[in-house]
């Protein structure tokens, strides 16, 4: 193994081990965050290894600047395919406020057609009265999501925040086991 990393793809493959090894990390503090008991673990077991043997080679060719910049590239490149593998995921779920002040009664019935349980809310802003949509969807349905709001109610204020905690109410179906 030695002689692999001695040659000249040394530096390209702990450039790309350190690519997998921060795409595994980021993948298992997301699933950390959402308790996922069984898969981080495992994830984080085969990270630290391909990390442990990254690290270790860069460790033994400090002397070759090749190495060391295939080992800081890669954490970059690393950073950079862990947050497009989370955005392509997309675990999880989001809470959508909309204040719009008009068509709100339209976009609510859209979202429910869509499958989405909305709650509409009468209220007042600067320029008078609103309607309030709240839901709660799932992070991967958001671009579908934004796109009706944005064909329905395209002037409306829009937030959109990831719910620490979600009791009761309307939910998603279960899945069978």
């Amino acid at each position: 193994m030695e002689a692999l990393f001695l040659s000249p793809f040394g530096p390209l493959l702990i450039f790309f081990m350190r690519i997998c090894d921060v795409s595994l990390a980021t993948v298992r503090m997301l699933l950390i965050m959402r308790n996922a008991k069984v898969w981080a673990p495992l994830i984080g077991f085969f990270e630290v290894l391909i990390w442990l043997v990254a690290a270790g080679s860069a460790i033994q060719h400090l002397d070759s600047p090749w190495h060391l910049l295939g080992y800081a590239g890669g954490f970059a490149a690393g950073n950079l395919v862990g947050l497009w593998l989370e955005e392509r995921l997309a675990f999880g779920l989001a809470s959508v406020q909309v204040f719009a002040s008009a068509q709100g009664p339209e976009l609510a019935s859209a979202l429910r057609a869509f499958g989405h349980g909305v709650t509409e809310l009468k209220g007042k802003g600067q320029a008078g009265p609103v309607d309030v949509i709240m839901s709660v969807v799932k992070r991967r349905d958001l671009p579908v999501v934004r796109g009706l709001i944005n064909d329905l109610a395209p002037q409306s204020f829009v937030s959109i925040e990831e719910p620490t905690a979600i009791q009761h109410g309307w939910t998603f179906p279960k899945r069978r086991k």
